[in-house]
């Protein structure tokens, strides 16, 4: 089939180049000139593993390749994908749609012919029939074009595996025409037993704003656990194994830490309890408030543990940060709580040193007053703290016995409850994670993390090398 993916930010871009890497011929279509230039010429720009290698054989293909124009994106395609964002809004809680519909209103004048226009951008519930009607009043086809939303459920860092093997597929359609069209664009996915779930576009439009709800709720009702922990002297790594293996519970998402951020969880729960408020229902999610305070008091408590550990004030001390994006196998800084602490203690008068992986470029956009260090070592030398606030694979293979005789005292907060505590307290460290005894062995990697790894996922990260490894890469 002929696609257009409208948007090529990180959904429409992972979306345009999955579409073509399966035999759809795609038309990736941006405002942004440079966004498109980048992408042509096999160039993400944003890092998510395994999208190079996609893209470029995408085009290489000549399957795939990008503009700037509506009208050609019309002439080309059969069924239009929106990907556009829809960020919170700056003076409330709910959804700014105005991607969404600039998107709808340029396209519809070109729209000469029958088509399907299909939503993948999250949105309030009840969005489809208003955007239905803005296209048949704009578009010279009238009823011939139809709309349908088809959510999607990326996860950042496995986000060409999710769309190539989707655990689901959901579309809202209005038509059996509509819903014929999208089990052709995803037949090579139902070919292989993927599920799909063939809804009216209510249901579809509110099953992404439920799942990250519930999602977002198991993270903070554990971080509110360990905060009882802390107080009790309970160990909430013990008590997440526990519930865990009720199988109405599961383990995926009970794990005590920083808490969840990024361009997803936050403002959807935000718009979610917005639009619940419009429609009435207000009260039926009126938790979802408590969940998002939960969520934003972990960043307050990481503090609180860091001016604690260094004997009540931050004031002048050296704080080494491991990590600014929201989640490991990203370079995305939106809403990151690793980027906010790091702030927030750069505000109360410490000296901060931030290293990441892949994210120091956007986090220096987002924070500039704070010290970027391409190195591990360099951001830690005279360190007073060592804060480890993102969880990437790469910071479980530092040699705490070398990088102790690189910093002024060895005192290590994870906040992710992430690293071998045993191994760093032998090394001579003082350590603290939240919710657990301070003499508690941390176990292995092999559970799920607050920022959406698996415990399949997380089980894959290698094996910490030999002693005398310290980390060392340059950001891209």
């Amino acid at each position: 089939m002929r696609l257009t993916v409208i948007g090529t930010g990180y959904l429409g871009a992972v979306h345009a180049a999955c579409m073509a890497d399966i035999g759809h011929e795609v038309l990736g279509v941006d405002v942004d000139p440079g966004k498109i230039r980048a992408l042509s010429e096999g160039r993400p720009p944003f890092y998510e593993p395994g999208l190079d290698d996609v893209l470029t054989g995408a085009i290489a293909s000549g399957r795939l390749r990008f503009s700037t124009s509506l009208s050609e994106a019309a002439a080309f395609g059969e069924v239009h994908f929106v990907c556009v964002g829809t960020p919170q809004q700056a003076d409330s809680d709910a959804a700014d749609l105005r991607h969404v519909e600039a998107v709808i209103d340029g396209l519809a004048p070109h729209l000469t012919r029958p088509c399907l226009v299909v939503g993948k951008s999250t949105v309030p519930v009840g969005t489809t029939p208003r955007l239905a009607a803005r296209l048949a009043s704009g578009a010279p086809a009238g009823a011939h074009v139809e709309i349908a939303w088809n959510p999607e459920f990326l996860r950042e860092g496995f986000a060409v595996a999710d769309t190539l093997r989707p655990d689901r597929i959901v579309a809202g359609v209005t038509s059996a025409g509509a819903d014929r069209m999208l089990r052709e664009v995803y037949a090579p996915m139902l070919a292989a037993d993927v599920p799909y779930i063939s809804t009216d576009p209510a249901t579809a439009e509110l099953v992404k704003v439920a799942a990250n709800s519930f999602l977002a709720t198991k993270i903070s009702f554990i971080n509110a656990m360990a905060e009882v922990c802390d107080a009790s002297g309970a160990d909430v790594v013990t008590l997440a194994d526990a519930l865990g293996h009720d199988t109405r519970i599961g383990r995926r998402f009970l794990h005590a830490g920083l808490g969840f951020g990024g361009g997803c969880l936050p403002k959807d729960i935000r718009a979610f309890t917005a639009r619940a408020g419009e429609l009435g229902v207000g009260e039926a999610v009126r938790f979802l408030h408590e969940v998002d305070h939960i969520n934003l008091r972990q960043r307050q408590r990481t503090v609180a543990l860091a001016r604690e550990l260094s004997g009540g004030s931050l004031s002048g001390l050296r704080i080494a940060v491991l990590g600014a994006t929201f989640k490991p196998d990203s370079d995305d800084v939106r809403d990151s709580p690793a980027l906010a602490v790091a702030a927030a203690v750069h505000r109360e008068g410490a000296q901060v040193r931030v290293h990441d992986p892949e994210g120091i470029g956007n986090a220096r956009s987002a924070q500039p007053q704070l010290r970027y260090e391409a190195d591990v070592t360099t951001a830690c030398e005279g360190a007073d703290l060592v804060l480890h606030l993102t969880e990437w694979s790469a910071y479980r293979e530092i040699d705490p016995v070398k990088l102790a005789r690189v910093v002024r005292t060895p005192r290590l907060l994870d906040a992710r409850n992430h690293l071998d505590a045993a191994r760093w307290r032998s090394a001579g460290w003082q350590v603290r994670t939240p919710g657990r005894p301070a003499l508690a062995v941390l176990p292995g990697p092999q559970r799920g993390t607050a920022s959406g790894h698996s415990a399949r996922e997380c089980a894959a990260v290698p094996a910490a090398p030999a002693e005398g490894t310290v980390l060392s890469r340059s950001p891209k």
